[in-house]
């Protein structure tokens, strides 16, 4: 959060699309650039194209409404979808001999406090892209009437993430929410009301990152500074795979060491027993689910909340209780004084959320998601989420020095999931959706799961 959330504020509003064909023009331009020398992206690959650009052909026909879902391991993820749709797909059209109607764009949905952290700037840049902004931690209805109008009435499809949020981890998949699927039936509805015919499809989109040039004595170097950022001797100082693994593990158990050290004497909390695991790489991941449960309890007792079985939605109502006494519905009924108080309480409210961020950086990790698969990949992205962490909790910018090289990333286009299938049992009865909305969920979680599998074999 930046210095200015420090006092109170008024409260957050909805942030609609402003789309400018100028603006998007312009950015797709400078993109491709932008990517090679800012992202460090020199490889962009599309898998199954076609598929792409098949539905868009129906879309522009008048013959289906689209929501693209695609995977969200990164932060440079949408400026992938937008080069997708703005160079791949165009191109992949001409091959084809298949003419669209240009531009080839989508709206998106992102989170609300993006333009928080990352500046007012990219929040008028979202919109002028066509971004529509949500709030996570609570039903955000205007956000999703917004979202609905954009699915039946809107000039391009609609794109969103339902992971969420980012884990880092392009080989794994995190919990999906089932928002996707419900806006999708949500417009299905909307257009038999209508009498209108159009299909309803959800194109799941894989997005995998790799490094082009793959070197474990670079992998080994990075390593070692974050052995020494956190004082943390190695086993062994090898730069074999097996070897660095067992440096990265002691990393990871020295860093949890640190943090459990720091809430037991802190914040005078009782550390539950361990149960029996079997081996260390479960032991290590059994521990980091007890730290988190911890760090969350930290938040979730200031701020007055139930804890829930699910980490990501205990993290998401933290966030929105601290937004709640940031962004103030009642600002202007304060007297100095009060406000005074208010201030109190945003500076408080930061401090608390600084807990809940630092849980949410490890959600993803299991303890075996480098063990199963001892890869160059893997090995980069955990080191990756383990230097941000140390440089997020020092406050300090992360070094050039952690670059480990140009990198790829490959976008594959899985087959579409058309929801009239699903629509006789759907409207059956309200118990009957919600389950059509879990199985279509999970039929995207599983073309991920296919994806990914499909890059790593």
């Amino acid at each position: 959060m930046s210095s200015a959330g420090r006092q109170a504020q008024p409260p957050l509003e909805f942030l609609p699309p402003t789309y400018n064909p100028a603006v998007r023009w312009g950015f797709a331009q400078l993109l491709p650039l932008w990517m090679r020398w800012q992202m460090g992206l020199e490889q962009i690959e599309g898998v199954h194209l076609e598929r792409l650009v098949q539905a868009y052909e129906q879309f522009q026909q008048g013959q289906a409404r689209i929501l693209l879902a695609f995977r969200h391991p990164s932060t440079d993820d949408p400026l992938c979808m937008g080069y997708l749709l703005w160079h791949l797909v165009p191109r992949q059209a001409r091959q084809m001999g298949i003419k669209l109607k240009y531009p080839i764009h989508s709206y998106f949905l992102y989170d609300r406090g993006i333009p928080l952290w990352a500046g007012d700037g990219v929040g008028w840049l979202f919109g002028k892209l066509g971004g529509s902004s949500i709030m996570r931690g609570k039903l955000d209805t205007q956000a999703l009437r917004a979202a609905r109008e954009l699915l039946v009435q809107g000039e391009f499809p609609l794109a969103a993430a339902p992971e969420g949020a980012t884990n880092n981890q392009s080989e794994l998949v995190s919990p999906l929410e089932p928002g996707i699927a419900q806006m999708g039936f949500w417009c299905l509805e909307d257009l038999v009301k209508a009498g209108r015919p159009e299909e309803v499809l959800i194109i799941p989109i894989g997005i995998q990152y790799s490094l082009l040039k793959p070197s474990w004595d670079k992998l080994g170097q990075v390593l070692r500074q974050l052995e020494t950022q956190s004082g943390c001797q190695p086993p062994t100082q090898a730069q074999d795979p097996e070897s660095l693994y067992q440096r990265l593990f002691h990393l990871a158990t020295h860093l949890l060491s640190i943090i459990e050290k720091f809430y037991l004497a802190s914040y005078q909390i009782t550390m539950p027993e361990l149960p029996p695991c079997q081996g260390a790489n479960q032991e290590l991941g059994t521990r980091l689910k007890r730290l988190l449960n911890i760090v969350l309890q930290v938040a979730e007792e200031f701020f007055g909340i139930k804890p829930s079985e699910n980490l990501v939605d205990r993290c998401r109502k933290v966030e929105q209780a601290a937004w709640e006494r940031m962004f103030r519905q009642d600002l202007e009924q304060l007297s100095p004084v009060e406000r005074g108080f208010a201030n109190w309480l945003v500076q408080e409210a930061e401090l608390r959320l600084r807990h809940m961020r630092l849980a949410e950086r490890f959600t993803s990790i299991t303890g075996q998601y480098v063990r199963e698969k001892t890869s160059p990949d893997r090995f980069a992205e955990v080191l990756f989420i383990l230097a941000r962490t140390l440089c997020w909790i020092e406050d300090k910018p992360q070094p050039d020095s952690l670059f480990l090289g140009p990198r790829r990333v490959c976008l594959t286009v899985a087959p579409a999931i058309p929801l009239r299938d699903y629509w006789p049992n759907y409207q059956e009865n309200r118990r009957q959706a919600r389950q059509i909305v879990q199985t279509v969920t999970a039929k995207i979680g599983q073309s991920y799961a296919e994806i990914i599998a499909s890059q790593t074999d």
